[in-house]
């Protein structure tokens, strides 16, 4: 087994003004276990960046922090900043439902809700109090053709969302989460649970969304970080050691652990 110098590291930065998110001296912790060690880490706008990593490494729990998904968990504690338009939001006095709007976050499996595939795109905006039929038309219609799925849906709306096929439902849930307009998509796995020709869509449908938001997306699958990621962050043992263009960590990795798991030589 290869011996690695953990403290070798190489992470970018970049220009203040191409921020859309960034993370200092970023500590999670699940009752006394340090799942995440102090990742400063920035993400450039209207980019995909993908988190790649063994399994434990702490990519998916740091992904949970940036939207403070982790404080649905009642042993986990997260310390330091999260810097989102000027304002840390890891902050106690943040709303989080408000940030959550900004930050969206599509999960592993696809949840759709037990509703028309109409109600899971209008649903937030309707409890919101939005009664406009014409302005939840135009929505429903913007979403999912941002999503890549209106004009496989577009005769079906009203038909439940759990009818849908897997990767149509993913995509409903992508659609779903860029209804409320946010500036940040997280996506956790997005592709895992589906079968190659509806993984191949929904990464088409992120290299399309890049264009109005910034992703940030953890991935196992190594050909999918190099196919649709700008950026590649490899963590390890909760602590980030790489951190470049996507290119350069596939052809040219600065750590050789970083090389070796690229490689499938890591372990």
């Amino acid at each position: 087994m290869v011996e690695y110098n953990w403290n070798e590291k190489h992470i970018i930065t970049f220009d203040q003004d191409k921020l859309a998110l960034e993370t200092k001296d970023l500590h999670v912790f699940y009752g006394q276990k340090e799942s995440i060690k102090g990742v400063d880490m920035q993400f450039e706008k209207h980019k995909i960046t993908a988190l790649i990593g063994p399994s434990g490494s702490g990519k998916s729990t740091f992904l949970r922090s940036l939207n403070r998904m982790n404080d649905t968990i009642d042993i986990a504690r997260v310390t330091g900043e999260i810097w989102y338009e000027g304002l840390d939001v890891n902050r106690p006095e943040i709303n989080v439902y408000e940030m959550r709007k900004q930050i969206g976050m599509v999960f592993q499996r696809p949840n759709p809700f037990a509703k028309s595939i109409y109600r899971n795109i209008t649903f937030a905006h309707e409890r919101a109090g939005v009664k406009d039929k014409a302005f939840l038309d135009e929505l429903v219609e913007t979403s999912l053709k941002q999503a890549a799925l209106w004009d496989q849906v577009k005769d079906d709306l009203h038909k439940s969302a759990l009818a849908l096929s897997g990767g149509q439902q993913q995509r409903l849930c992508i659609a779903r989460a860029i209804a409320v307009k946010p500036d940040i998509l997280l996506m956790d796995e997005p592709a895992s649970a589906l079968d190659p020709i509806s993984t191949m869509q929904v990464e088409e449908t992120m290299l399309e969304l890049k264009k109005d938001y910034t992703i940030i997306i953890v991935t196992h699958n190594m050909q999918q970080a190099a196919r649709s990621s700008d950026y590649t962050a490899f963590f390890y043992n909760g602590d980030l050691i790489e951190y470049d263009q996507t290119k350069k960590i596939f052809q040219n990795a600065s750590c050789q652990s970083t090389n070796d798991y690229v490689s499938g030589r890591f372990g």
